[in-house]
């Protein structure tokens, strides 16, 4: 009893000892944190999401201090956060246009033409390895493994007749669908833009339509036919300025093989204006985009 008695005094002792040598190291060593690091980790959504580009939402927290990044660096937060931030630091932020992720095709299974079957892992990375870089004619199109929806943690990724689409409303533009596909068909567009070119071929037209009913086929009927000079043909693909494009429509309604769409999802998508219709842009004369 005497030795029970003994091993829990000494095993108290020894709490009691680091307990005081931790507490007076924990003093010693202290380091005063900065309150506006704290007023700033709060403001901020801690989704961790990396969309600012930094691991954390701590990480960028403490890089606004220091004036590595901008205050309205949250793709997330957006300008809600941005102007809780400039507050605390006391600096006006810039206003910032909220972008999405977009999902350049639209050639699905029922518009596409395939080489043969793929029966193999739901992974873009895996089916590309394959014969012509995929099951797809087209060497440019989404070859829906669902890598992007894997990769976003915010449901904001769908798939859709064996392609990917973006939900506008839950994407969150933190970009993490991006580098995981090996097509390079996914790219950041304004929120409140509605024209969109689903569409990522540089092939020749004769070859498009062998393979896509809905490719570009570059006859820039389009940059023709828009009157603000926002859409222009590069390297056989139309490409839209959002400086400049008002979403008048024109260009939806004219593309031949229906390249040029209104939004990306049925969800969000609204009507395009009729021809001579005037859309909210083109009455107040305002531009979409950055």
């Amino acid at each position: 009893m005497s030795i029970i008695i003994t091993s829990a005094a000494v095993l108290g002792g020894m709490g009691l000892a680091f307990g005081v040598i931790l507490s007076y190291a924990a003093k010693k060593f202290y380091v005063e944190q900065d309150p506006r690091l704290v007023a700033i980790s709060d403001a901020l959504p801690n989704a961790n999401c990396g969309g600012c580009g930094y691991p954390g939402c701590a990480n960028f927290a403490q890089a606004i201090l220091d004036g590595a990044a901008p205050p309205e660096g949250c793709p997330l937060g957006g300008m809600e956060v941005a102007a809780a931030i400039g507050a605390i630091l006391g600096v006006e932020v810039k206003q910032t246009v909220r972008q999405v992720a977009f999902v350049r095709c639209a050639g699905g299974q029922s518009k596409s033409t395939f080489l043969y079957d793929y029966d193999g892992m739901n992974n873009c990375t895996a089916a590309m390895q394959l014969v012509a870089g995929g099951a797809k004619a087209c060497t440019y199109g989404c070859l829906g493994g669902g890598s992007c929806f894997v990769a976003c943690e915010f449901d904001a990724v769908i798939m859709e007749d064996g392609i990917a689409k973006i939900d506008n409303e839950k994407c969150v533009a933190c970009g993490k669908c991006i580098p995981v596909c090996p097509k390079n068909l996914i790219k950041m567009v304004p929120h409140d833009s509605n024209v969109r070119v689903a569409c990522n071929s540089n092939d020749n037209g004769k070859t498009v339509r062998g393979c896509c009913k809905v490719g570009c086929i570059a006859c820039r009927m389009c940059q023709r036919t828009c009157e603000f000079a926002a859409i222009n043909v590069f390297d056989l693909l139309a490409e839209v300025d959002y400086k400049k494009c008002t979403d008048c429509g024109d260009c939806v309604a004219k593309c031949p093989p229906k390249s040029i769409i209104w939004r990306n999802h049925e969800n969000n998508a609204e009507k395009p204006p009729e021809k001579g219709e005037k859309t909210e842009n083109t009455e107040k004369g305002e531009k979409v985009g950055v």
